[in-house]
């Protein structure tokens, strides 16, 4: 049993409208000095019998339960003069029932002096026998009720509940600047561990690009204001070949950012062990399938660069299709391709071939480039990312990639993108 019989001094039945006021004025300042909201209600709970007789008192905040987003009234940790089982600290009263819910759902004070008398009463204390209730409201919004209960009839007048409604004033004045100060702090915890996350995802990028004889690659990511799923590697094979990576796992955040970290660990022990693209990524698929939750995929090019004989073998796990293009304009989108990894269970991915011609380009690139959007919604667009490859054909891999970005961030006018881009260059000299 929770015995919380513990009440309020008796207020001086002296006490002028000047010295209640004063008295407010002198709960107000304290309760204003602290942002713990469980403090606040037990000074306010302390305070009170100052001002107001009570032999049993509560506040009651409104929460919404998650099952069925039905409101309900849940109490405080500040009781006073209740002697109940554990089990009741919090009872499950709906809006609408009993002095409290009424209230809560009304908006409207009441004064009760029998009751017994009241068919709303919800009977949780014997010796009581008169109540008052008075709504916490804050930006028109009822947020809880002050409760005070009497073991006396008619133990309420219209000044009392004139003087419970000024602290409950108070009270919603103090909770919302509590709640606040919290979502400040969370929005700071947030933004901390999302500066982590991009640190890390960062920290996971190559540190320079590969070199491979007869080719210039160069690779860039282009950040949003917060982290995302893009992720691009390679790792050298042979000396004559590397393995190349560009992906985009679902979402944005942290988990997006775990996601990718999971795919570069996993990729790296396929290369390791020797495994062919499509196998790699199979494996990697079913990985993925055993260990995250349904809802989470990442889509992926897997390939191997050979410089000795000028080819790419790649798989594509649902990832937007490469784009090969020669400086005479000839391009074409290879639109082979399977699902994105992790969707399903033992996922089998095809193996693609492209062989290289001199002064041919081959562009790795994710949505946050071709789904770059304008102010009215235009996308930037596949056809819109050959045109502009076309116009820096002629320049090195890493100049190529500054000018396709400066293309999206002229057509979109805009500093940041929606979502990370990246691109990925591969040219045959």
């Amino acid at each position: 049993m929770i015995d919380s019989n513990k009440q309020s001094s008796q207020p001086d039945p002296q006490l002028t409208t000047v010295d209640k006021l004063r008295l407010l004025l002198d709960i107000t300042k304290k309760i204003s000095r602290s942002l713990d909201l469980d403090e606040v209600l037990t000074l306010v709970m302390d305070t009170l019998g100052s001002l107001i007789h009570y032999d049993a008192a509560g506040i009651y905040l409104i929460e919404y339960d998650k099952t069925d987003e039905s409101p309900y009234i849940f109490k405080s940790k500040t009781l006073r003069g209740y002697k109940i089982p554990f089990a009741l600290v919090e009872p499950r009263i709906k809006m609408g029932e009993g002095f409290i819910g009424y209230v809560a759902q009304t908006g409207k004070p009441l004064i009760s002096p029998d009751v017994h008398q009241d068919t709303r009463y919800f009977h949780a204390r014997k010796q009581t026998r008169s109540e008052m209730v008075a709504p916490i409201i804050s930006n028109d919004k009822v947020i809880g009720v002050f409760d005070l209960e009497s073991d006396t009839l008619d133990s309420y007048t219209e000044d009392d509940l004139q003087t419970l409604l000024l602290l409950a004033s108070q009270v919603a004045i103090i909770i919302e600047k509590a709640e606040l100060y919290e979502q400040v702090v969370e929005k700071k915890r947030l933004e901390a561990q999302l500066e982590i996350a991009r640190r890390v995802q960062l920290e996971l990028l190559p540190e320079h690009d590969p070199k491979l004889k007869d080719f210039d690659i160069s690779a860039y990511i282009f950040p949003t204001e917060e982290v995302s799923g893009d992720y691009y590697d390679w790792v050298r094979i042979v000396e004559d070949q590397i393995g190349i990576v560009v992906a985009d796992a679902v979402g944005k955040g942290i988990p997006a950012a775990l996601l990718t970290a999971f795919l570069r660990a996993s990729l790296r022990l396929a290369v390791q062990i020797g495994y062919a693209p499509n196998i790699a990524l199979a494996k990697v698929s079913n990985l993925l399938w055993d260990s995250v939750e349904s809802h989470q995929f990442i889509t992926a090019i897997y390939g191997s660069l050979d410089a000795t004989n000028k080819t790419f073998v790649f798989s594509n796990a649902g990832h937007n299709p490469p784009l090969l293009i020669k400086p005479d304009g000839e391009h074409r989108f290879v639109e082979y391709g399977d699902l994105p990894l992790g969707m399903f269970r033992e996922m089998r991915y095809h193996q693609h071939f492209i062989k290289f011609e001199k002064g041919q380009v081959l562009i790795l690139y994710t949505d946050g480039i071709t789904e770059a959007a304008r102010e009215d919604g235009e996308e930037f667009g596949k056809e819109r990312l050959v045109e502009t490859v076309l116009g820096g054909i002629h320049l090195p891999a890493k100049e190529m990639i500054d000018f396709i970005r400066k293309g999206v961030a002229d057509f979109t006018e805009r500093k940041f993108l929606d979502d990370d881009g990246t691109l990925f260059i591969v040219k045959a000299l």
